[in-house]
């Protein structure tokens, strides 16, 4: 009798506790991918605006593409160099980055000729997250 009541008693004792179906299901964590078009997502430390032209003094120029924001998978950066006058490639520089901060020397600037520079930020994960900055420069 005795074995019996022990097993009875220890079998509602595991019955009683389980362990399933009393809490929530976890919710699933949405990452958000930091938009590069949205304003001050990527700035160009020399950029003078579109309607003035940055003078440079020499025949190379260093810039600083900013982001305020990276996506986890990086971004690339691809920096193109046109002449006005006929729009050929005088400078090309693609880098892949996973940085806020990244430096671009600008190289084969010719005193007296007018360029148009062109800096695409394109996010690796969404191809349609990208910011394309452009001015004009000049070396004197």
């Amino acid at each position: 009798m005795r074995y019996k009541i022990l097993i009875l008693v220890l079998s509602i004792g595991f019955f009683g506790c389980s362990k399933g179906g009393d809490s929530p299901a976890p919710t699933p964590v949405v990452v958000v991918e930091p938009s590069l078009t949205a304003t001050g997502g990527v700035l160009i430390d020399i950029d003078p605006g579109a309607t003035n032209i940055y003078a440079v003094i020499g025949t190379s120029q260093k810039i600083e593409v900013k982001l305020a924001a990276i996506p986890v998978s990086g971004v690339t950066i691809e920096t193109k160099m046109n002449k006005v006058s006929d729009n050929t490639t005088a400078f090309t520089n693609t880098i892949s980055s996973t940085s806020l901060n990244n430096p671009v020397t600008v190289t084969g600037l010719i005193p007296g000729v007018l360029y148009n520079l062109s800096v695409v930020v394109t996010s690796k994960t969404t191809a349609s997250n990208t910011k394309t900055v452009e001015f004009k420069m000049a070396a004197k």
